[in-house]
């Protein structure tokens, strides 16, 4: 349980200790996470000669992710997402007859979570060790009522390095009152070391559908097909292609396959890397980074859009307003439990 390897960054206006964690393979594959936010701020990938490849975006010091340049167009670069990923229709929904009103930090909904989700929040060090492999584990307590949810909702999320080059994330929560969960982790990736856009990865999504959105991004319920769209993905794509068409990706496709699945891929012909997920979600939502702000990143590489792309894994959004969608309540002796893998080859 010793956290004696960890940095501490700096005391957050609460008083916690916002800490950064490091976890190592045999390979030299380097992971870093804070405790604020749940964060992965570098996922470092070394080649046969020793060069390094960052492939997530963030900054070089924790406290870049309070700047005002940052949150003025804030991007959730690499952090938990919750109690809800995505988007829920008028920041609204009724469970057993009970009406709840969310905060809406989108007009017309509330996004990942609401004003100050889990990824503002300063996580609890709940363990760290190297066996059998490079492991951390943080906790959240979210309080009844918190950003509109009900409930006292306990979030545990476990990381995990392996010499495979498989970096996992595992969520598991119990709450004491009937309430709404769907999390996600929120890292962007660019296979160049952070360099340039990502307009030439090749992405390839394991799925022949994807939810409709209104004019607000927001699930409607409805199904659609990715065949003879510029949203099939069935094949490695170059994701440029379909920029110049529609200016942005930002949808949800449902997956084929069930259970603990490749679900999704993508690569990089000029590193040369490739990026696997596995997921048990049946969803992977693909977001190409339209709205990355103009802030220095890591390395004094300038940020903006198209710089990183997104491949959330979670059930479908919007499920608890949506009857036919998958569930998303969780109540009282029952836990919610979500695992992501992320293989570098």
């Amino acid at each position: 349980m010793t956290k004696d390897k960890a940095i501490h960054c700096f005391t957050d206006p609460s008083g916690k200790d916002v800490l950064l964690f490091t976890l190592q393979n045999s390979k030299g594959t380097e992971v870093m996470i804070t405790n604020y936010g749940a964060i992965i701020t570098s996922f470092i990938i070394r080649d046969e000669d020793g060069k390094t490849n960052d492939i997530v975006l963030g900054f070089d010091r924790i406290q870049d992710y309070f700047s005002a340049d940052y949150l003025t167009e804030y991007s959730w670069f690499g952090a938990a997402v919750g109690r809800t990923a995505n988007r829920i229709k008028g920041g609204h929904f009724r469970i057993d007859d009970q009406e709840y009103y969310l905060t809406r930090n989108r007009e017309t909904s509330q996004l990942h979570g609401g004003d100050s989700g889990f990824d503002r929040k300063t996580w609890e060090f709940a363990g760290q060790g190297d066996s059998p492999q490079p492991w951390l584990r943080l906790n959240y307590c979210s309080p009844d009522g918190e950003e509109g949810f009900p409930g006292n909702l306990d979030v545990s999320i476990l990381f995990e390095l392996n010499d495979a080059n498989e970096l996992s994330y595992t969520y598991t929560a119990v709450t004491d009152k009937t309430t709404v969960v769907n999390l996600t982790h929120h890292s962007y990736f660019n296979l160049d070391n952070g360099n340039g856009t990502i307009e030439d990865h090749e992405i390839k999504i394991h799925a022949s559908s994807l939810l409709e959105q209104d004019d607000d991004l927001v699930a409607t319920g409805t199904i659609l097909p990715v065949a003879n769209t510029v949203f099939d993905f069935r094949n490695f794509t170059r994701i440029g292609n379909g920029l110049k068409e529609i200016g942005e990706y930002d949808k949800s496709f449902v997956v084929d396959q069930q259970g603990t699945n490749l679900v999704a891929e993508a690569r990089s012909l000029r590193s040369g890397l490739q990026l696997q997920i596995f997921c048990n979600e049946p969803v992977v939502h693909f977001y190409s980074g339209k709205w990355i702000p103009e802030v220095k990143g890591k390395n004094d590489i300038m940020y903006g859009p198209f710089s990183g792309f997104c491949l959330e894994t979670h059930k479908h959004p919007n499920a608890v307003n949506i009857p036919h969608f998958p569930n998303t309540i969780l109540r009282p002796g029952e836990t919610y439990h979500q695992k992501t893998l992320y293989k570098i080859i």
